[in-house]
């Protein structure tokens, strides 16, 4: 049997390789599949032009940098695919380890565990629906989008970040999958469909912050990445220019083109353009963002 990952912390969703090994999967309390929805979430959900462009970085460098400003913040990965098992002296029972959780989880100004900052967390590194799938199992849209309004109620903003580029499947359609089915519950998208993280963005409803890693091809991707956003019916609250490259020629040509063309089509400002630095940390980017422009875009202003 596959070894379920939670993170070092009870699971927050059904674990995976659990219900491809029960017999019947019991019915998912309706508490924990609808959250705390009285309070509409706040903060911004991160994506980014590729895989591998900085959205974490860019993800910690905005919770530092808003908890400078005395808000609480948190941090949230719904999904993350890519986990090794890690003991330490602090923690001799160990936990499974991965590079974005613990980012977003040290970032966070408020005290969490690591499977409320990631209630879905894969051992293999690819993209999500493949992962759950060689695990024997299935990603529960239902509460991942519970894990966000649970966080919530403790918190002033939200930071979400997103597996991959914008349009990553996270659950595939029973038709090309051969996980089995979870018990049917009430969530934003069917679960007898394709559902991916531009469902998970509709399903939170929040402004997006997009991360373009500066390299060549990169001003397609931010445009193709910008539209897909606004097809969906979200609002592109602005862009973080990340040098990922730091021997890109031309660097600034494409930040200044990217800076137009997305202003002028989605009203989307720039809020930040992140040096390179390995390795790169939390306080250093937050230096490197406008925080009034990203107060501004977010509507966090008193």
């Amino acid at each position: 049997m596959t070894k379920m990952l939670g993170a070092g912390d009870p699971p927050t969703v059904l674990p995976l390789a659990e219900s491809a090994v029960l017999d019947e999967v019991e019915p998912l309390p309706q508490a924990a599949v609808e959250g705390d929805r009285s309070r509409p979430l706040r903060g911004c959900f991160v994506t980014g032009t590729d895989t591998e462009v900085g959205k974490t970085t860019v993800s910690a460098g905005l919770l530092h940098a808003l908890a400078q400003q005395g808000l609480r913040v948190a941090g949230y990965k719904p999904v993350a695919a890519g986990a090794v098992w890690k003991l330490a002296a602090s923690d001799p029972e160990g936990h499974w380890y991965n590079d974005d959780v613990e980012a977003l989880h040290a970032a966070s100004s408020i005290e969490l565990t690591r499977g409320e900052v990631c209630p879905c967390l894969l051992e293999e590194a690819c993209a999500p629906h493949l992962a759950a799938r060689l695990e024997g199992g299935r990603i529960e849209p239902a509460l991942l989008i519970a894990g966000a309004h649970q966080l919530m109620p403790r918190c002033d903003v939200l930071v979400v970040e997103g597996a991959g580029g914008f349009c990553v499947p996270l659950v595939e359609s029973p038709e090309f999958s051969e996980a089995p089915a979870l018990p049917e519950v009430t969530i934003a998208a069917p679960t007898d469909s394709d559902w991916g993280t531009d469902d998970l963005a509709v399903a939170l409803d929040l402004p997006v912050i997009l991360v373009v890693g500066l390299r060549l091809g990169c001003i397609n991707h931010a445009l193709l990445t910008a539209e897909a956003v606004a097809a969906r019916g979200l609002r592109l609250a602005g862009w973080v220019a990340n040098r990922i490259e730091p021997t890109m020629p031309h660097a600034q040509l494409n930040i200044d083109t990217l800076a137009r063309a997305l202003r002028r089509r989605h009203e989307a400002p720039l809020l930040g353009v992140v040096s390179y630095r390995a390795p790169a940390t939390a306080a250093g980017v937050a230096e490197d963002l406008d925080i009034g422009a990203v107060l501004g875009a977010l509507n966090l202003r008193a």
